[in-house]
């Protein structure tokens, strides 16, 4: 049980013996700012106030006469009642043999209890390179269900194939314009809502390397199941490329013609209502603004219909907790599609819907958008050609999906400590210079005893919050708190690194402790850079 678990513990023993029931989960355990403040604070007494009747200085006080671990060297009260924890040396020390004993398995839980959860990232439609907004989503869906994995969720990835309706179509009567065109037929022309980038100019080619003139009598069905495949496999390559890949492709087109939508419109009945001639469902029921149509009075289905359908199909898989990364843009979709899933009879607190902001490009300090290759929007091939796949994973994921995200592409490409990624990827590479330098020449000291200069304790104590920041992390499904905490975790490095001499020959025992030390810093900080698709290089 780590050192928090057994403080919570040991708090809810004591506060439940004063007549109040609380269990050690709702006890929160924070890290204080300041140095003084303990390595660990609550406020739980002040939340106590109120049920005993107290005033929480006296609780505090009242808490700390009962308190005894021997992890816990002192309590101190602090402020109108915060409790302040400080932390025995062994208990401090003993981060460093538990990390070299479990290695990248450092930080992992049970919390999810193999909850079968379904995580829909990127989900762009099939019809052309991938944009930004798309590139920021699947850098924060694949470090999520990295975090989560780690966290014990059960997690299957999954990319939802919008391959039926109107954008599709447009695609195939582009792609077979230019088909044609590449035959000579000077009557091809794409549509002025098609698709006019040089994707369609190279898939037609390779069409034509295909076949020649054998498919100019194809229907546009042939076109359309063509251009698809084509455009998802580029897709994919360039998602490799990102380091994201998929468990699952879910195609829309599928879940059509096996009758999914039909079943759930039946299953809808009772909350809809028809009006003009169309049918509308009752999500205001729910908070949502207004009701919303599903079929319209043509008898088209809107698109919310089929992704009712499609969310219909992940509960009956079997998967008992769901999260859509969306586009910004989905605002007003949240709360019509828990309401659906509501009607459908599935909790719709196992539903959560992240909205991921756009992505800015800035360059020489102005706004940067245009493609050299296209001329358009620059796609995510583009940008990690011009910084590296490592810079544009870490700048991704390094705010809040609900933050907007300004991406300097000059700091990006720094090779110096201003630039967070190369300064966190280069206090890995200098753990692994000290590791190599003395290989054969020191022995290694996993036991974490004698250390107690205060930038190793400092670097000792970051490497104790990474369990629960990981945790924090999967929990809220906020993987930019790892990138803050790498960072963090990367300055306790350089402090260590510059106050404290590690390879003394004069002093052969500090010199094997501060390698144990060493050595578990860099397997916790290459962990954390790959919990978010970021290399831990051992040169620079």
């Amino acid at each position: 049980m780590a050192i928090e678990e057994k403080i919570q513990v040991k708090l809810s023993e004591i506060i439940t013996s004063m007549g109040v029931k609380i269990s050690p989960e709702e006890i929160i355990l924070e890290h204080p700012k300041h140095e003084g403040q303990g390595d660990l604070s609550s406020s739980v007494a002040m939340k106590l106030a109120s049920k005993l009747h107290k005033a929480p200085a006296v609780i505090a006080q009242d808490i700390i006469s009962a308190f005894q671990l021997p992890e816990v060297e002192k309590v101190e009260k602090a402020g109108p009642g915060f409790i302040n924890f400080f932390l025995s040396s062994a208990s401090v020390e003993s981060v460093i043999p538990q990390i070299i004993e479990l290695k990248d398995k450092y930080g992992n839980s049970d919390k999810g209890q193999g909850e079968k959860t379904l995580l829909e990232y990127v989900s762009a439609n099939p019809t052309g390179a991938l944009h930004l907004g798309h590139a920021r989503g699947a850098a924060l869906g694949d470090s999520l269900a990295r975090i989560m994995k780690k966290c014990g969720f059960d997690v299957t990835r999954e990319y939802y194939v919008n391959d039926a309706g109107n954008q599709v179509n447009n695609l195939a009567k582009s792609l077979k314009a230019r088909y044609l065109e590449k035959l000579g037929d000077k009557d091809a022309k794409v549509p002025d809502d098609g698709y006019h980038g040089p994707d369609i100019i190279e898939f037609a080619e390779e069409l034509y390397q295909e076949g020649g003139e054998s498919f100019k009598k194809k229907p546009l069905a042939f076109f359309r199941e063509r251009g698809v495949k084509m455009a998802l496999e580029n897709i994919k390559k360039d998602l490799a490329e990102f380091r994201v890949s998929f468990d699952v492709f879910t195609s829309e087109k599928a879940i059509r013609e096996e009758g999914k939508v039909e079943e759930t419109i039946a299953l809808l009945k009772p909350y809809c209502y028809e009006k003009d001639g169309a049918l509308f469902l009752n999500t205001t029921k729910d908070g949502d603004d207004k009701d919303r149509v599903i079929i319209k009075s043509n008898g088209a289905y809107t698109y919310l219909l089929p992704d009712i359908a499609y969310h219909k199909n992940k509960f009956d898989r079997g998967f008992q907790y769901l999260i859509d990364l969306f586009g910004a843009d989905h605002h007003g979709y949240i709360s019509r599609i828990k309401s659906s899933v509501k009607s459908l009879g599935y909790n719709p607190d196992k539903l959560d819907v992240e909205l991921v902001q756009m992505v800015r490009l800035f360059k020489e300090g102005k706004e940067y958008k245009m493609s050299k290759r296209t001329g358009n929007a620059i796609s995510l091939k583009e940008l990690c050609e011009e910084v590296g796949v490592d810079a544009v994973r870490f700048f991704f994921v390094s705010r809040a999906a609900s933050q907007h995200l300004d991406f300097n592409l000059d700091l990006a490409k720094t090779m110096g400590t201003v630039n967070p990624v190369y300064y966190c990827q280069y206090a890995h590479a200098r753990l692994c210079t000290i590791l190599q330098m003395a290989n054969g020449k020191y022995e290694i000291d996993s036991s974490g005893e004698g250390l107690s200069d205060s930038a190793e304790t400092g670097l000792m104590k970051k490497l104790e919050e990474f369990p629960k920041t990981v945790l924090d992390s999967g929990l809220t499904l906020s993987p930019y708190k790892i990138t803050i905490y790498v960072r963090d975790l990367a300055s306790c490095i350089n402090d260590f690194y510059t106050k404290c001499r590690v390879l003394d020959p004069a002093d052969q025992k500090k010199t094997s402790a501060r390698l144990g030390l060493c050595l578990a810093a860099e397997i916790v900080l290459k962990e954390g850079l790959a919990l978010i698709g970021v290399s831990a290089p051992e040169h620079m």
